[in-house]
Order: C-alpha cells, then structure tokens, then sequence
C-alpha cells in the first residue's frame, strides 16, 4: 500500500501563532508541565484525558466562559449521568454577545441573490434582550419550550438566543418540513411558544408556508403564542400571531438568567429514519465548553474572523455555527440552497464576505470535485484560511481537489461527531499536518478509541467507535425518558459506562484515524468486515455515478446479498461497460471482497434531511421488514427516493435476484 500523502504541514512560526499553542503554554505555566518546545498536540491530548477535571477547569478559566470553580470540577464521573461543575452557574445567550468587537459584524446574512445585510453586536444584542423581554411578558418560565419553524435566517439566531437568555429550551424545525414531520418532533416536547416563518426561498422558488403553520398550530394544544416572522409576506398580519417587528420592537440590553451548569439549552432531533425522532437534550455549560473548545483550539477562531458553514437549522451544525458566536467571531448565514445559483455558490459567498473558515459537507466538496470546478480561478479566496467538512467521510481525491482547485496553502479540517454530542469526536488541529483522506486525531477532552468485538483498544484495523470518559456536551437525557432506560439503550451497550457511537473507526499507527461508516450497516462477506465508506470513495471516482448506496443483506437462508444502487449523471446508461469500470474501481480502490453481486441504476438515492445515507431501514427493507416499520419516509429529504427501493425489495422476495 502507498504511504498516504501528506497536503500540508504547519511550521514552527504557525503554530507558534495559534490558540492552541497560546493556551498549552498558559497552561504549562500554570500547572508546571510540559507538552514540548512547540506544543506537541499528543502531548495535549492525553493530558486533556488523562486530567479531564484539569483541562475543562483551565480552559473554562481561560477562556474567561465561567469563574474559578470552588467546588469539584468533575463530580460524578459516571456514564450516562456525568455531573460538571455542579456550583457553577452560566447563561449560554450571556457568553455568546459578550465577546465580539464593535469593528466587525456579529451575522452577515447572505440569500439566494448574494444580497447581504450586516448586524452589528449591538443590534443583535438589542434585538435578543427585545424577543427575551416578549417571552417573559408572554409568561414564558425557565425550561418552557420555546420552537422554531424557520429557515437559516437572523430571526431564528435572535429566537435561539432569546430563550436561552431566559432560560427556555429552545428547539426549531426547518420550514421545508411537512406539518407530520414537525409534529413528531414539536408534539413531543410541548412548546409554548411557535416562532414560524410564513414562507422561505430554496433554488430560486418561494415556498408559501402559511396553511403548514396553521395545521402545526391547531395541533399543538399548549402553544399561548405565535409570532410570525415575514419572509415572503412582509405586510401581513395573521390573526392570532404576533408579527416579529412587535416582538422586537422594544430594543434593550439584554437580562440574563443564571442557570445551573447542566440547566436544558436546547432539544436537538435524531433523524427519526426507524420511528419517532429522539428529543436529544443538551445543557448550557457543556455547550458553552465544548463549542468555545471547538472555536478557540481546534478552529483557530476568533474576533475579526468570518465563519461559515452550510446548514439547515434542522442540522446540528446550525447549532454549532451559531455557537461561534461565543469566540467573538463573525457567523456568516447562508440563507438559501447549497448549490442555486451555481454549484460553486458557497466559493462565491466566501468571496464576497471575505469568509476566513468555510465549512460545509463532504457532499458538497465532492460534487464540486466531481463537476470539474476550479474556485481558485473564478473567486478572490485570499482571505480563506481554512475548510471544515464533515456529515461524511471526505475521500482522498476531494482531500487531492481540494489543494489543487481551490487553495494550495488552505487548512481542510475534516472532522467526524455527532448530534448526540454536538460537537465531534476526531477531526482537525492546526498543530498537525494533513493527510489525504484521513482525520487528523480524537478531539481534545475526548478519550475515543477503536474497540474490537471483544471490548479492546486495535490499531490499525476497524473497531467500533468507542468515548471511555465524559464529555461535558454528552446529552443530558433523551426527551421524556423519565428513567433513562432509552438512553442507556441507545449509547452506552453492549459495554455499561463506555459510550458507544455506532461508527467503524480505524486508527492508524501514526494516530491519524478514518471513518469507515455506521457499524450497524457493516459489510459482512465470508467472515470480513468492511466500512461501505471505501465503496463510496471508490464508487465517487467514477464521473458517470452521481450517488451511490450500498448494503449488505443476510438472507433468511443463510446467503449474503451485496448489492450497489447507483444514481446516474443525466444522460447516462447504465451499460455493461460502466458495470465493468465500477467493480474494476472497487476492486482496485478498496479490494475484490468489496466488489457488489450487482449494480442497479435507481433516479434517487435516499438520504436523511441532513444528507446522510438511509442504509439500515433500507437493508431492512431488503429482509422482508414491511416498508412503514422498515423506514419513516418523513424522515427522508425526498420521501419519493423510497419508492424504487419498495418496489426492488417487493420484486425480489416475488423472484429472488441472482448474484451476477
């Protein structure tokens, strides 16, 4: 095997530069250790594991987010059910406006036009003590539910920041979701306030939501109030709602509530792909920890940078853009389509707000690749430091695109995490050089490993991906699991007190890791395991397929079927030839065990609304499960990529394919 490449290397005068390298020396001084001449970030990270009250306590001082604690860092170190600074109280609203500088914006909010409107901290913060001050005169307590159904626009941000100045849990659907998907998620919860938009714009249409916001409102029995907010109809009223110019109208600084450490910040969904989605609950400290971590050490931002990632704020990455916020850093709202009015949009807003930290999905990178674009010949990027990708493993050849076609002295950060934590478990330091195809090292404060069937550490082959100790950002409950049982259940077996996140993780012996794909939708031929991650960087190498899925299916008679879904390049045809290339690309880019019994053309392939692969209900699918308890069509981004795989499925328990 060739030694993986290596795209860029910081130097001494870098890292020497960076935030990381700042707080490791404050630290060193602090505490009398050392982690190198110049800040060894191994060195770091078993610290930050190996004394997590250390590391949380020092850069909670640090940072300045929380006083010096008087009481126990780490109380109760036990998983599920961790307790963090249990004397410390914190707003996370309060640590998000404190920090910017008045010479830069707090949001650049760009549409589908690249019309771009500036909010400057003081307005924001106006405008959040305004919406904070409705709520209360609306009668809103601590732990209400306060929700959102609304695109990724200022007035979902202000919204968000209201609540949790108060102390309201926050939660918001996107407004492209059907009135079901949103009342299998808002019913659960029980809000008392709706924040709804009347409308929103996607790939250049207007989509009227206003009979959808009424169907959602006559369906939630404890809501006292909606508050409409104009994004196609700025003129009307509606009876019954409060127009948004009234709830912040009444601009002031904003009063906030001191909340225990773990006091609820916000309802998070899983993706509800196999039944009702998972209200997952986070607390304001270890949001407030962890992003301000993610911002300062691992991103390398702060005041007077742009930060950008694409997301609906049904993605936990809206949660996390806005969380930037707390380093004094500019957050850049995208408020459109990922690709209208070109794919290289998101290259032409970096552009023309000076973005420093573009973020978006591997996707996203992939299809540029894919469609032969050259951003660096079309866009002024001399203010791009870095490029973040996650929601999917990154294949090497768009690590490759990446340093050719956009910015050969970029940082691409790709990092792997989850909803569940908000935050990620391996991804990117600036300490470290690149690697093509692969993430750089576990987080710090994370304690990830690679654990075999038998609950041990392996390197250099694929385990489960496994956290041994507590995060402060690990859910503090799933919604309405009064016992926990759903919880314990959902993370932490079949090993008690070690949360197990259901990604194959290979780490390797230079301490780089890679994500293979979900462990539950493992490849399993002859006795061999394989991550349907390598097919997919195979599959992505050739022009003709635009998508690929592929599963691996135990038969009831003991066989295995293996078989690959692709969508094809408009104008294509899945001829033999192309059959022929597709398995000589598997065979030769991952190994012949990979290669599929066959290949099936298919117009879509099913996809989460936050783009990931629907692999295990459609292997369900494939054992005979009945499609309504196989799958939550509601769950997918286009409901009708379902229908191909029913009918596959039905004809082939009718009459059995054969393997090819």
């Amino acid at each position: 095997m060739t030694s993986p490449r290596v795209l860029w290397r910081p130097t001494p005068e870098s890292i020497a530069a960076t935030r990381l390298h700042r707080f490791a020396t404050w630290v060193s001084e602090r505490r009398g250790i050392t982690f190198g001449d110049n800040t060894d970030y191994d060195a770091v990270w078993r610290w930050s594991i190996d004394h997590l009250d250390q590391f949380w306590a020092d850069l909670a001082a640090w940072t300045g987010v929380l006083p010096e604690p008087t009481g126990p860092v780490l109380a109760k170190p036990a998983m599920p059910g961790a307790v963090w600074f249990p004397d410390t109280h914190v707003n996370f609203a309060e640590q998000a406006l404190k920090n910017g500088s008045d010479q830069y914006p707090a949001l650049v909010v760009v549409d589908e036009n690249l019309d771009t409107v500036e909010i400057t901290w003081a307005s924001l913060r106006a405008q959040v003590g305004a919406f904070a001050d409705t709520l209360r005169h609306l009668g809103v307590q601590r732990g209400d539910r306060v929700a959102g159904y609304l695109p990724n626009g200022a007035e979902a941000v202000v919204a968000f920041l209201g609540a949790a100045a108060i102390g309201a849990v926050w939660t918001v659907c996107a407004p492209e979701f059907g009135p079901s998907a949103v009342l299998d998620r808002l019913a659960q919860v029980e809000p008392v306030v709706l924040v709804a938009a009347d409308g929103y714009r996607f790939n250049g249409k207007a989509y009227d939501r206003r009979d959808q916001v009424a169907e959602i409102r006559a369906a939630l029995p404890t809501l006292r109030a909606t508050i409409l907010v104009p994004a196609l109809y700025p003129a009307e009223e509606r009876e019954g709602t409060m127009p948004w110019r009234s709830a912040v109208a009444s601009g002031q600084e904003p009063r906030f509530d001191r909340l225990p450490f773990d006091h609820p910040l916000w309802i998070v969904y899983s993706s509800g792909t196999t039944g009702l989605p998972k209200g997952i609950v986070h607390g304001h400290g270890g949001i407030v920890l962890e992003q301000w971590k993610q911002a300062a050490l691992h991103s390398d931002i702060g005041p007077g940078d742009r930060f950008y990632w694409y997301a609906s704020t049904a993605w936990i990455m809206w949660n996390i853009a806005i969380s930037t916020l707390l380093s004094g850093a500019t957050v850049v709202v995208h408020n459109g389509s990922p690709s209208y009015p070109a794919l290289d949009v998101q290259f032409a807003i970096a552009e023309k707000t000076a973005i420093t930290y573009l973020g978006t999905s591997a996707g996203y990178l992939s299809a540029c690749e894919k469609a032969g674009l050259e951003p660096r010949d079309r866009f002024d990027l001399s203010a791009l430091r870095t490029i973040g990708s996650t929601g999917s493993p990154l294949p090497a050849s768009t690590f490759e695109w990446v340093y050719r076609s956009v910015k050969p002295e970029v940082f691409l950060s790709s990092s792997s995490g989850g909803t569940d934590i908000a935050s990620g478990f391996v991804g990117g330091s600036t300490l470290l050089p690149v690697v093509a195809g692969e993430l750089q090292r576990p987080m710090l404060g994370v304690a990830v490993e690679a654990w075999n069937d038998t609950g041990h550490p392996v390197v250099g082959e694929l385990g489960e991906l496994v956290v041994t100790t507590p995060m402060p950002s690990m859910p503090l409950g799933l919604w309405g699991d009064l016992d926990g049982e759903r919880y314990r259940a959902t993370y932490f077996e079949p090993w008690p007190g070690v949360w197990r996140h259901g990604d194959w993780l290979e780490i390797t012996d230079r301490g780089t890791c890679r994500i293979m794909g979900r462990s539950d939708s493992t490849l399993n031929r002859g006795g061999v395991r394989m991550g349907t991650a390598e097919i997919y960087a195979a599959v992505d190498t050739i022009p003709d397929i635009a998508d690929s899925l592929v599963l691996g299916v135990e038969q009831a008679d003991g066989s295995y079927y293996m078989p690959l879904f692709v969508r094809l390049v408009p104008g294509t045809d899945l001829t033999a030839p192309l059959v022929a290339a597709i398995g000589e690309a598997i065979r030769t880019g991952a190994s012949p065990r990979h290669v599929p019994d066959e290949v099936i053309a298919v117009p879509a392939i099913p996809r989460t609304r936050t783009g990931k692969r629907v692999e295990v209900p459609l292997k369900r699918l494939f054992q005979g499960v009945a499609p309504d308890k196989a799958l939550n069509a509601t769950a997918l981004d286009d409901p009708s990529s379902l229908d191909t795989f029913v009918e596959l499925a039905k004809h082939r328990f009718e009459s059995p394919r054969r393997p090819r």
